[in-house]
């Protein structure tokens, strides 16, 4: 079975990657695709850097190309596990992509939802070199998620958790989650 998480940036998808680690499941990060690829290119990890080579990615090999990139690593961890977890997808074409490479696995998408404004907050303080600093900056993040197609996937999600409340609830919500759907699938 393949664990398809996504959600806006802030949302809250590591604290489910990390429960299904937890539990001895293998993930992989898009996001991690995508600063591995800007520095093989050459390129300083910079918030400007990472997102040029997101976009750049995308015209070189399709909307689907981060997915691409993955679909190796996907499979080489589903050689030793039941269960993967892919981290970040943002668009249906992706979705797709792994729905193409993996015929016989269990597709399962896990959407988490969080207030704008808690999630800005979130990523001001996690301090990550691509996290926005500011309000416009954090809009102008989004949009540019949403025109990658998160929403569409969110959309379609077969489980959705929301993320609006303490972080001790939130983690009672997310174990509760994946018990379900590891009993469920």
């Amino acid at each position: 079975m393949i664990i398809i998480v996504t959600g806006m940036p802030g949302s809250g998808k590591s604290r489910i990657v990390k429960e299904f680690e937890r539990r001895g499941f293998p993930s992989v990060s898009m996001g991690d695709v995508v600063r591995e690829e800007t520095v093989k290119r050459g390129l300083e990890l910079t918030k400007e850097n990472v997102a040029k080579v997101s976009i750049r990615l995308r015209q070189e090999l399709g909307q689907n190309a981060v997915a691409k990139l993955t679909v190796e690593k996907v499979r080489r961890l589903l050689e030793g596990s039941r269960v993967v977890v892919i981290d970040g997808v943002r668009s249906l074409d992706e979705v797709g992509t792994f729905r193409s490479a993996f015929p016989d696995e269990e597709i399962v998408i896990l959407a988490v939802h969080t207030p704008p404004h808690t999630r800005f907050e979130r990523l001001k303080a996690r301090g990550r070199h691509d996290d926005p600093r500011t309000w416009e900056d954090f809009e102008e993040r989004d949009w540019k998620e949403l025109k990658f197609g998160i929403g569409n996937v969110i959309a379609m999600a077969d489980h959705m958790v929301v993320n609006d409340c303490s972080r001790e609830e939130y983690e009672k919500r997310v174990r509760e989650l994946v018990d379900r759907i590891l009993a469920e699938h």
